[in-house]
């Protein structure tokens, strides 16, 4: 019986010569995403573009994909997601994409094959929702924003 997590991808038909995302070290948590473009495609400071990655995935129901920024490129070059982690379900059959924002000094050129991105899969509980008309007590309460100081 083998109850190993199957990860199915799929590339675009314009992605082909792109590698399937790997992960790049044995304690990697994350498998790196590729850049799709036709042409380099240029991020100006303070600038947002949607990158695809030329992948679609099928994870197992009770899944997700969470994609997160590559922690070099937002050092060096302050490249990273908006949307950050981005939400793949395990019902999403589309092209991932991801929305690249550039909050460097410099334009910043996204080469073709250029890893942009990480991809981390975790199993999802589904809790059943109920509304209710309170909520227990706790020590904390209300307290939110700054509520425990610097």
């Amino acid at each position: 019986m083998n109850n190993k997590l199957i990860l199915k991808i799929k590339k675009t038909y314009d992605a082909k010569d792109l590698p399937l995302p790997k992960y790049m070290s044995k304690g990697a948590a994350g498998i790196d995403l590729y850049a799709k473009v036709d042409e380099d495609v240029v991020i100006k400071p303070g600038e947002i573009k949607l990158i695809g990655t030329g992948i679609m995935i099928q994870l197992p129901e009770g899944y997700e994909a969470q994609i997160r920024p590559r922690s070099g490129l937002a050092l060096n070059n302050g490249i990273t997601m908006l949307n950050s982690p981005g939400t793949i379900d395990s019902d999403y059959r589309g092209e991932i994409k991801l929305i690249l924002i550039n909050f460097g000094k410099i334009d910043f050129i996204v080469k073709r094959g250029l890893r942009i991105a990480q991809m981390i899969i975790n199993k999802v509980e589904i809790p059943e929702i109920i509304e209710v008309d309170e909520l227990d007590e706790t020590l904390r309460g209300k307290n939110g924003f700054g509520h425990t100081g610097l």
